[in-house]
């Protein structure tokens, strides 16, 4: 690590390694603020973007186990959204044919390769749904509800934010509390995750231990408040509270280690049954195969990228990625789980800093012949009722 950010020239970083449920590592490299010489600390908050996703996933099943909805269920009827529609034009027919499962697998039918990326085009949405900027996401859904899918539901796979902005309205719906209180009360705090919180846009609203970001690059652009000022990319250039449940919140490395070390012992897992930690992982019949039928060799489950090894077992992990920020958490077959986080995005090459530390962690984990014991993750009991 200390040679990789010197390497890449990164401000500062945080690595945490778990092994059979015990955090055996736990430490902060580099700066979290460069100009006041703060060092990161093992427990630095970081923007963690789209890992927030095996969160909100984790949060759709519980709610399943609980019956207050089913993942064949249609989301955009459930909500109950008027579309904002343009003058002579009408909803698409196969919005309603959509289902939370397809919005956990990336096969809603939304290509923003094709269309539009709706999470990061606030200020045009809120002008056209007729709100100040920037646009909610009851709004951003509403927009997007008025435009046609970019293919059929459940046809192939394509990444898509704003699936999972949708699920977090879903999650709100059923559950009759706000996302974030839902996540932190029910999926979170059972795990013994106290710190992590959803971020906030504006530089001056950071958290009590979050970490600066230094996009590569940092250039200025227009405020995502419209308010016409030209503010740095990393605090203004999006709107991180409208991203809540695809790339909103904010964690430690220990705490999403924790997180991904959950589901070892699934007959003990704390928030999930062992019949929804096998959905949470298990391969899509709609894209988990090629065109020939045969099974791809990784594919995207319910929140989290999956490569099956053997035995059942699989390598699983989810990367992110927002100017300022890049992110990478795995959970391996043989239940090592680490979590890198730093607050730059690439280095001065372009390459993705997540991306390029991954393959140099396996080896050394493969290395280590004797693990430290470590300590025991803290995870409170689970609550009979519901369960």
């Amino acid at each position: 690590m200390l040679t990789f950010i010197r390497e890449h020239d990164v401000p500062g970083a945080a690595l945490a390694i778990a092994r059979h449920g015990r955090i055996v590592y736990a430490r902060g490299f580099g700066y979290a603020d460069v100009e006041k010489h703060q060092p990161v600390e093992p427990d630095s908050l970081f923007r963690i973007a789209s890992i927030s996703k095996p969160f909100t996933a984790a949060a759709i099943l519980q709610l399943q186990e609980r019956g207050k909805l089913r993942l064949d269920d249609h989301p955009f009827e459930m909500l109950e959204l008027q579309p904002h529609l343009e003058p002579g034009t009408m909803p698409d027919p196969r919005l309603k044919q959509i289902t939370i499962r397809e919005l956990l697998h990336h096969t809603g039918g939304f290509d923003r390769g094709v269309s539009i990326e709706p999470m990061f085009r606030s200020i045009e949405i809120a002008k056209a749904v007729g709100e100040p900027p920037p646009a909610s996401p009851t709004a951003i859904i509403r927009y997007m509800m008025g435009r046609q899918l970019d293919f059929d539901p459940g046809a192939r796979e394509v990444y898509s934010n704003f699936g999972y902005c949708v699920l977090g309205r879903v999650i709100e719906k059923v559950s009759g509390m706000p996302y974030d209180q839902y996540v932190r009360q029910e999926v979170q705090n059972p795990l013994g995750i106290h710190a992590m919180r959803l971020g906030h846009t504006l530089e001056n609203r950071r958290a009590d231990g979050e970490v600066r970001y230094y996009p590569r690059g940092n250039r200025q652009v227009e405020s995502v408040f419209g308010d016409g000022q030209m503010v740095p990319l990393a605090y203004g250039g999006w709107c991180i509270e409208s991203m809540d449940s695809h790339g909103g919140w904010l964690a430690s490395a220990p705490d999403l280690v924790k997180f991904a070390s959950a589901f070892e012992d699934p007959e003990h897992c704390p928030i999930l049954k062992p019949a929804s930690i096998a959905e949470m992982f298990a391969r899509p019949p709609e894209s988990g195969y090629d065109a020939h039928g045969k099974p791809k060799p990784l594919y995207y489950a319910c929140g989290w990228q999956v490569r099956p090894i053997r035995n059942g077992k699989a390598n699983t992990w989810h990367t992110g990625l927002l100017q300022g920020s890049a992110t990478l958490l795995v959970h391996r077959y043989d239940d090592i789980a680490w979590a890198v986080l730093f607050n730059s995005d690439f280095d001065a090459d372009h390459k993705y800093l997540a991306g390029l530390i991954d393959p140099m962690v396996h080896p050394v984990a493969n290395g280590i012949a004797n693990w430290p014991l470590g300590s025991q993750v803290d995870q409170a009991r689970p609550k009979e009722e519901g369960r």
